[in-house]
């Protein structure tokens, strides 16, 4: 089992930045590939970007690439989205996921989730 705890949401107008963490205890964090992926009301989970165990490789969604960065501290067994120049249709909660892919941008090859937080973008 990974427990996985994410932190860092909130609310921020629109140009704004945010850093999202995700806190991982349990099996050993660098087994795993980590990914973002977000939820709007109405609409189904879906993904932002990934990371690969080591973290050399990374994907993007296209809605958020120049914008979003994506990176991982193993020896703090933490996840990070810094999220920058955002936008109104950024808003969402946030879940940190974790696989055992080689990295992964399908939700349902996620193992593990962490409970979500919020992203509030405002005008």
């Amino acid at each position: 089992q990974v427990q996985l705890v994410e932190s860092g949401g909130g609310l921020v107008q629109a140009g704004g930045s945010l850093r999202l963490s995700c806190a991982a205890s349990g099996r050993t964090f660098s087994n795993y590939a980590m990914g973002w992926f977000r939820q709007a009301p109405g609409k189904e989970r879906e993904f932002v970007a990934a990371i690969t165990r080591t973290g050399p490789f990374t994907l993007y969604a296209d809605s958020v690439k120049g914008r979003f960065a994506i990176s991982r501290d193993n020896p703090k067994n933490t996840m990070y989205l810094e999220m920058n120049s955002l936008k109104l249709e950024d808003t969402a909660v946030y879940y940190c996921g974790a696989t055992t892919q080689f990295i992964s941008v399908v939700r349902l090859q996620y193992d593990y989730w962490g409970q979500g937080t919020q992203v509030t973008v405002s005008s």
